[in-house]
C-alpha cells in the first residue's frame, strides 16, 4: 500500500516537472519580453532618461510637466480621447450592422463575408496606410470622385476639422475581425426565440432588442474592450496618413511618445506618457466591467 501511494506520489511529481518545463518556455518569454519592460518603463518614468546617459532619478517630475508645462500632452490626450469616441463606436455598430446581413440565407453570401474580412487582415499595415493617403490627397481618387459628380473638392488631409475623421474612417473601415466574432454569435442564438417572438407578433424592432442583442451582448462587450484599448494604442493611421497635422490635429498620444522617445531621446518623458496611456486603459476598461452588468447577458 505504501509502495503503491509513493508511485503514485512519483509519478505526479514527475508529471509537474514535465509540465513545468513546457509553460517555462512562455514564463521566461513573458519574463524577459513583457514583464521586465513593463516594469523597466515604470521605473524610467521617473527619471531623467536619454538612452545616451544613465537614468537620474527626479520623482513625479515627468508626470507634473505632462500635466502643466507641455501644451502638446493635453492637445494629444483630446486628440486621441476624439478618435477613440468615434472609431470605437463606429466600427462595432458597422460590424454588427453588416454581421446581421451577413447572417441571412442569401446567394453567394460566403464569398462576401471574405470580402468583407479581408480588410482586417491588413489591420494596422503601412501599406494600407498609404492607400489611404493617397485616395484622401487633394488630387486623389476621393475628390476625383467627387469631382466627377459636381461636388467641390475636399481638402481631407490638409484641413483640421476633416484631417481627424479621415484616420478615423480607415479605422472603422477595418471592422472585419469584430464582424466575424458577431457572425459567429448570431448563429448561436437559439431558433426556438424568434419562433415564439413570430408567434406572439413582436416586430423586428422588438426582437432585436429583447433577443437578438442580449444573446450576443457578451460578444459585443468583448468587441469594445478591444476596439478601444486598440484605439488608445493608435499610431500608424496618424504617422502615415497625416503624420500628426495639420496643426497637430492628429497628434495622438501614440505619436507624442514617439516623437519624445526616438526623435527627442527622451525615453523618461515617453515612459510617463506611456503610462498615462495605461492609466486611461486601465479606467476605461474597469467602468466598462462596471456597467457590464446592467447590459451583458451570460447564459449561466
Amino acid at each position: 500500500m505504501a509502495s503503491t501511494k509513493a508511485l503514485k506520489k512519483g509519478g505526479w511529481h514527475k508529471r509537474n516537472r514535465t509540465g513545468l518545463y513546457y509553460v517555462s518556455i512562455w514564463l521566461i518569454g513573458f519574463a524577459l519580453f513583457q514583464l521586465y519592460p513593463f516594469l523597466t518603463s515604470l521605473y524610467y518614468s521617473f527619471t531623467d532618461y536619454s538612452i545616451f546617459n544613465s537614468p537620474k532619478f527626479i520623482g513625479f517630475s515627468n508626470y507634473v510637466r505632462l500635466f502643466t508645462i507641455d501644451p502638446d500632452f493635453m492637445n494629444s490626450m483630446k486628440v486621441t480621447l476624439q478618435y477613440t469616441f468615434i472609431t470605437v463606436p463606429g466600427k462595432v455598430i458597422l460590424a454588427l450592422l453588416i454581421a446581421l446581413l451577413l447572417n441571412k440565407k442569401l446567394k453567394g453570401v460566403n464569398y462576401v463575408r471574405t470580402i468583407y474580412y479581408i480588410p482586417s487582415l491588413l489591420s494596422g499595415s503601412v501599406a494600407v496606410s498609404i492607400l489611404w493617403k493617397v485616395l484622401f490627397m487633394d488630387d486623389g481618387f476621393i475628390n476625383s470622385l467627387l469631382s466627377a459628380i459636381h461636388i467641390p473638392a475636399v481638402p481631407w488631409l490638409g484641413s483640421t476639422h476633416t484631417a481627424l475623421l479621415t484616420i478615423c474612417l480607415l479605422e472603422i473601415w477595418q471592422f472585419g475581425s469584430s464582424m466575424v466574432l458577431f457572425l459567429s454569435a448570431l448563429k448561436q442564438v437559439p431558433v426556438s426565440l424568434y419562433e415564439a417572438a413570430l408567434i406572439d407578433g413582436a416586430k423586428k424592432g422588438t426582437v432585436f432588442f429583447k433577443i437578438t442583442f442580449p444573446m450576443i451582448s457578451s460578444v459585443a462587450f468583448f468587441n469594445i474592450i478591444m476596439q478601444l484599448i486598440q484605439a488608445l494604442q493608435n499610431f500608424t493611421s496618424a504617422f502615415v496618413v497625416t503624420n500628426g497635422g495639420p496643426s497637430k490635429a492628429t497628434y495622438v498620444l501614440g505619436m507624442k511618445l514617439y516623437t519624445d522617445a526616438f526623435r527627442n531621446f527622451n525615453m523618461g518623458y515617453a515612459c510617463a506618457t506611456s503610462w498615462i496611456m495605461f492609466a486611461m486603459m486601465l479606467v476605461m476598461t474597469l467602468v466598462l466591467f462596471a456597467t457590464s452588468k446592467k447590459w451583458v447577458y451570460y447564459d449561466n
